[in-house]
């Protein structure tokens, strides 16, 4: 099988101008922080892929769904190259939880200039081009 880069959606969910951010593990990025997000199914919209791995990881809805930008993230210590594909919502409703706990060993809400470290790979590549999520696209 040919190897080709797989697409993820990175979500952020916005709540009082803070993001909810979890701590990986037991996968690439193990001991990280990201946004919620996974894997873009077949057939699959983005922003419904955004709506259902935010609500399957952290047990909450979200709203005004865009998209964002994208990065092109190679993870050359687990040979793993992503696309990863940016949704920008805003926090519905639900009570953050961790919905996978085999997956995730944190979840919390962090205001930009207060991330947590080390940040996922996606993030911190896309955080360097100084794109900021609580400003309006295309603004």
């Amino acid at each position: 099988m040919e190897n080709r880069p797989k697409v993820g959606v990175g979500v952020f969910v916005i709540k009082d101008r803070k993001i909810l951010m979890q701590k990986r593990k037991n996968a690439h990025g193990d001991g990280c922080w990201s946004l919620p997000g996974g894997h873009l199914e077949f057939n699959e919209e983005i922003e419904e892929c955004a709506a259902r791995e935010v609500l399957e990881e952290t047990g909450v809805e979200i709203k005004d769904i865009k998209l964002g930008p994208y990065t092109n993230d190679i993870f050359k210590k687990e040979g793993k190259h992503y696309i990863t594909i940016f949704a920008i919502s805003n926090y519905k409703t639900g009570n953050p939880t961790i919905m996978e706990p085999d997956k995730l060993e944190g979840l919390n809400w962090f205001s930009l200039d207060n991330l947590p470290s080390p940040l996922f790979l996606p993030l911190e590549n896309l955080l360097k081009t100084g794109f900021n999520p609580i400003a309006p696209i295309g603004a």
